[in-house]
């Protein structure tokens, strides 16, 4: 006779134990942090000279245009708004905007992009690869793993040296198999800064037809680097010669509307009609999840590049974003030849060459957070604590 202890049915209070994201750990630590002079490198937005994460101009006014014009609050669906899509496609695809065989949708965020693609991926080839450079952002491992694609995994990056490992890269590369999937950061490569130069775009774009992969464009950051249209170049030119590609596209930095989680899937196929197919798989598949993606951030950025006088002036505000990183990184690339690297990378994360007991000492006697592995967000730091950061790292590195 089976008892009741046998025979109780598992709940929620059975459920194992989480382990929580390192980062939103750290932001818990730092908001803890008593120390007025505390500096937080860790969090990954962009702060301006004094150390705040302003609203653009642009998308003010925008939002003003919205409140003064918006007529309803009901449902736009699964797609989202249209519109925001069909204005993004020049600016995300360049000269591939008008490919019959492109289509794209709205997404909470790259985020949700990111997670759109892959399931996806796995809807239409369970047994695909996904071939990761590491480090990666951390949730990319995450989302792969949620949807039962299998992760393999090879060296990007050489933290000692502050260069990327290409020959790894290229070796891994060939190593794939026909519909593998290749996970490629579109520019300001997240933790690294590091960014494949043309010529290594040029190359691995030829390994990926050469060896039928499936390349899957995270841009998260476009014109944060060297500009809208150069940014976007190593997946234009996957484009070119590519049937089939899914890119996932986020303005929450570029128009810094973080927490509006404003992003777009883009994908192509080798025909209008196979992509109208994929299309109502990725439909079904984002309304099982979130059904209708929020509309506030998506309606501010259509209004921003459907107004021809805002439109105007949005690369001038994402130019001054731009200026000040890249401004950033030469003061403190010139501070110590051991940081010399991070003037020639691009983005607002860098690594630097500390183990996790050296941040754990910048933390504990500086006051200075950033995660275990080294990355730091170099516009984390206002003009006023470039200075103080650099000597602690300095010091740190020196003892």
């Amino acid at each position: 006779m089976l008892t009741e202890t046998d025979t109780r049915a598992r709940g929620l209070a059975d459920l194992p134990a989480v382990e929580t994201d390192s980062l939103l750990q750290l932001i818990a630590l730092c908001n803890a942090d008593p120390r007025p002079e505390k500096i937080d490198a860790g969090v990954g937005v962009f702060r301006d000279s004094e150390g705040r994460t302003p609203i653009l101009k642009v998308i003010k006014e925008a939002e003003q245009i919205l409140v003064d014009t918006q007529e309803s609050k009901s449902y736009l669906g699964m797609a989202g708004d249209k519109r925001y899509t069909e204005l993004l496609r020049p600016i995300a695809l360049g000269r591939h905007a008008e490919d019959p065989r492109i289509a794209g949708l709205q997404t909470p965020g790259g985020c949700g992009a990111l997670r759109l693609g892959f399931e996806l991926i796995a809807t239409a080839n369970p047994q695909a690869r996904v071939i990761v450079g590491t480090p990666t952002w951390p949730n990319h491992p995450p989302i792969i793993r949620a949807v039962g694609l299998q992760i393999v995994e090879y060296p990007y990056y050489d933290r000692e040296a502050g260069s990327i490992r290409f020959d790894a890269m290229v070796s891994a590369l060939k190593e794939g198999r026909p519909g593998d999937v290749v996970l490629l950061h579109g520019c300001c490569h997240n933790p690294t800064g590091a960014d494949l130069s043309d010529d290594q775009w040029d190359e691995v774009t030829r390994i990926v037809v050469e060896r039928g992969l499936l390349p899957f464009v995270d841009i998260a950051y476009q014109g944060f680097a060297r500009g809208l249209e150069q940014d976007a170049r190593g997946l234009h030119g996957l484009l070119d010669v590519c049937d089939e590609l899914i890119a996932a596209h986020s303005c929450d930095k570029n128009f810094s509307v973080y927490r509006d989680r404003v992003g777009t899937l883009f994908l192509k196929t080798g025909s209008a009609e196979a992509t109208a197919r994929a299309m109502a798989h990725v439909s079904q598949r984002a309304r099982e999840m979130w059904s209708m993606p929020p509309d506030h951030g998506a309606a501010a950025v259509r209004i921003v590049l459907d107004t021809p006088e805002l439109k105007q002036r949005w690369p001038g505000e994402l130019s001054a974003m731009r200026d000040r990183i890249n401004a950033v990184r030469q003061r403190i690339a010139s501070a110590d030849p051991r940081l010399a690297y991070i003037g020639g990378q691009f983005g607002m994360f860098s690594m630097l060459p500390v183990s996790k007991e050296q941040v754990l000492a910048l933390r504990e006697k500086h006051a200075i957070y950033m995660a275990d592995s080294g990355r730091f967000n170099v516009v984390g730091l206002s003009d006023a604590q470039v200075d103080r950061f650099v000597a602690a790292v300095v010091e740190t590195l020196n003892a």
